[in-house]
């Protein structure tokens, strides 16, 4: 075997809670790799900050979770994926704690366990169970340390996929498409690596990189979404691309996520000169759902032209702000904001990816021998919006109902057979890598002014135009230079800009995360996903 081929059981995509989850589920005796584009803890998880959302306390219901998730989703949701995922919820829970995350706990929360519960916006119920102000961090390093503890699973860091290999590879290929694997550019030497599996599994994240402004770290660029569309998988509601309301906004805190949990706990949304703003939009003022509130902030600051808005929980006593929101009262004050005495400037910002990678109860895509898990996953579960804290829920479900179908499978399985080597014998060094900048800081840009919080068909016209002429560039590039990092997310962050653009043209109506002043209300007779069948779509067999 050539030094740049690997064999695995089990080829993982990904290393946040979606992937590691999943990679420890799975059997000692089979051989995993996990493989991350960055250090093996760098992605969304790492920085998610609420919490996860579970009924743990006697008061709540699991019918009263579903209910709520379903309002939340604006009539899209799939009510069956939805009580599949919330039924499971304690256990995975008791699952993370058998781990060793160290969730909040306080002692008068008796009905809970004794673990301390936020509430959210969407949530009619005390629910979400976090790790103070820190839950992405507590999860993602606990499960980095189990995982570099396991002898069965390999650690393969600063790689990225450049496409998924399938049997349309292989010379004698099979009637069913299958996937076998993929094709990986190793970081730090500079070469395409051969990585092959009896199972796949993407756990890439979302696509918020699209955007100018994201709360989402910079490996968020829609890599899995992308490949699994090329590989022809299906997706679907791409459209619904949820905004957070409250990022930080300073020169000096990219991508700083100010919690939804605040909200949670008594703050208030202000414009510049003080007035609470968010009971003229809707009666549940700052706990209503994140599209409602980040449309409500667009709206104030368009109108008023106002650089942000505010966030101010300082009239809480000092030490209630300091013990439950450590992390975001430190960073603050490192740029000179006392949340204690002061408000927080805010601004929406691109959060989180609602529609995605078709998949079953057991995390399959159409591709046989692929499977799905996390934010790239289209599960049914957000719907037209996701309520806060479910997204880590659905990918510990998901995750564990893949690991579950792979091991079921794996005795039946065959092993992939020899693929040709990447093949870069006709590709040059490239000469003006600042035409993938520039176009990188043109797509992202376009894309915040025309496929943002609010839509219009002449907006979503304007920038397919834009993608298509930028695909075009890219598509050549692509064929006449080596591989780099940049230009694989550039390529994956086109093709999922044109599914999203796609999947808005398509959507002639309000609903949601998806608004258009061209059809501002909701259609009855849209009450459906928007799927999109790639060419190269062929139905499973299994």
């Amino acid at each position: 075997m050539s030094e740049h081929v690997f064999r695995h059981d089990v080829l993982i995509l990904g290393s946040g809670a979606a992937g590691l989850s999943l990679a420890l589920r799975l059997r000692d005796d089979l051989s995993v790799a996990v493989i991350s584009k960055r250090e093996l803890r760098e992605g969304s998880t790492l920085y998610a900050q609420g919490g996860i959302s579970a009924v743990l306390d006697a008061k709540d219901s699991i019918e009263s979770h579903v209910q709520d998730t379903l309002t939340a989703g604006a009539g899209l949701c799939d009510r069956d994926a939805v009580q599949f995922i919330v039924e499971r919820g304690p256990d995975n829970i008791r699952w993370l704690l058998d781990q060793g995350v160290a969730f909040t706990r306080n002692a008068e929360y008796t009905s809970a366990g004794g673990y301390h519960l936020t509430r959210e916006g969407g949530h009619t119920h005390r629910r979400i169970v976090h790790a103070a102000d820190a839950t992405g961090h507590a999860v993602e390093t606990t499960l980095e340390t189990q995982v570099r503890a396991r002898a069965n699973i390999s650690l393969y860091e600063q790689h990225i996929a450049v496409d998924l290999i399938t049997s349309r590879h292989h010379r004698n290929d099979r009637q069913e498409s299958r996937c076998l694997g993929a094709y990986l550019l190793n970081r730090d030497s500079g070469r395409v690596e051969t990585f092959l599996a009896r199972f796949v599994v993407l756990a890439t994240g979302g696509a918020n990189k699209v955007y100018l402004y994201t709360s989402n770290p910079d490996v968020s660029t829609g890599d899995g979404i992308a490949m699994a569309w090329r590989a022809g998988c299906r997706v679907a509601n791409m459209e619904f691309m949820q905004f957070h309301p409250t990022c930080l906004y300073h020169p000096e805190a990219r991508s700083f996520l100010i919690t939804e949990a605040l909200r949670g706990e008594g703050a208030r949304l202000l414009l510049p000169d003080g007035e609470r703003f968010m009971p003229r939009f809707d009666a549940r003022a700052e706990l209503a759902p994140r599209d409602i509130v980040a449309r409500a902030i667009d709206h104030e600051m368009k109108r008023l032209g106002a650089e942000c808005v505010y966030l101010d929980i300082s009239h809480r006593p000092a030490d209630f702000i300091i013990e439950h929101f450590p992390t975001i009262h430190k960073r603050c004050l490192e740029l000179g904001i006392d949340i204690t005495r002061e408000p927080i400037p805010v601004v929406p910002a691109a959060h989180y990816t609602c529609g995605g990678v078709m998949v079953d109860r057991t995390a399959r895509t159409d591709l046989a021998g692929l499977y799905a898990s996390g934010e790239i996953a289209y599960t049914g579960l957000h719907g037209a919006n996701r309520m806060a804290s479910n997204s880590l829920l659905e990918c510990l479900v998901y995750s564990e109902s893949a690991a579950q179908d792979i091991e079921r499978r794996m005795a039946q399985s065959v092993a992939p057979p020899d693929v040709p080597d990447w093949d870069e014998s006709r590709v040059t060094e490239p000469d003006e890598e600042v035409v993938v900048t520039h176009n990188w800081d043109e797509l992202r840009r376009f894309m915040w002014d025309y496929v943002g919080i609010v839509r219009t068909n002449k907006r979503l016209r304007r920038a397919k135009r834009r993608a298509d002429l930028l695909a075009q560039e890219v598509i050549e590039y692509y064929s006449h230079f080596r591989v780099s990092n940049d230009l694989i997310e550039l390529r994956n962050l086109l093709e999922v800009a044109d599914l999203i653009i796609q999947s808005a043209l398509r959507r002639r109506e309000s609903r949601g995360l998806h608004y258009t002043l061209d059809f501002p209300d909701q259609d009855a007779t849209q009450r459906t996903p928007t799927i999109l069948i790639p060419d190269s779509y062929q139905p499973r067999h299994e």
